[in-house]
């Protein structure tokens, strides 16, 4: 028997990507974005209200990073979601992480989360069903530590995911199956 809950943004697992940006006077800047994904191959789809500091900063300097948030990191990255750029200038200084400036894009990568999109601003899209910032993947970089050869195993990443039932984060680690193969078992040929 199914029972009825109450309305919430229902899909889970929902990424916890860390939003990078600069601020006016250079500074760093990062928001907690659960609302993102892939909008086709290469470009990024977030679901930010411009009433966000990263979303002024990224229409500013036309570009940002989105970091995949770790199991190691959930305090800083939780931080980044409980406190606004809007209120507090040296948000980022407050995590005790540190960044590097991107080669590709006018945006800050955050040593400490293994995975990092490089992404270059194409639009804002508004309205009532808009889905905010639209951002072009331009590079891809992920930390040593993660990788077996020369592919990322994410496994290592220890990538969390948040739930909107419970507000709670979880790691996503283990590997189940092959995608694009497994399925083939029940495909009649």
């Amino acid at each position: 028997m199914r029972k009825k809950l109450n309305l919430t943004e229902g899909i889970f697992p929902m990424p916890v990507l860390m939003v990078a940006t600069y601020n006016e006077d250079g500074s760093v800047n990062v928001m907690n974005a659960a609302w993102g994904t892939m909008q086709e191959r290469g470009n990024v789809a977030l679901n930010l209200t411009e009433s966000h500091k990263t979303v002024k900063n990224i229409k500013a300097r036309g570009a940002f990073t989105v970091s995949i948030a770790d199991a190691a990191h959930v305090v800083e990255a939780d931080y980044f979601g409980v406190e606004s750029g809007n209120r507090v200038s040296n948000k980022f200084e407050n995590s005790g992480l540190t960044t590097i400036k991107s080669e590709q894009v006018d945006a800050p990568i955050i040593n400490e989360f293994p995975l990092c999109l490089e992404c270059e601003f194409i639009e804002y899209q508004s309205g009532e069903y808009g889905c905010g910032v639209i951002g072009k993947v331009v590079n891809v970089t992920a930390d040593e530590k993660v990788m077996v050869g020369d592919k990322i195993d994410m496994s290592l990443v220890n990538a969390i995911a948040f739930d909107p039932y419970t507000h709670g984060y979880y790691k996503v680690t283990e590997r189940v199956g092959e995608a694009f193969k497994d399925g083939l078992q029940l495909k009649n040929e």
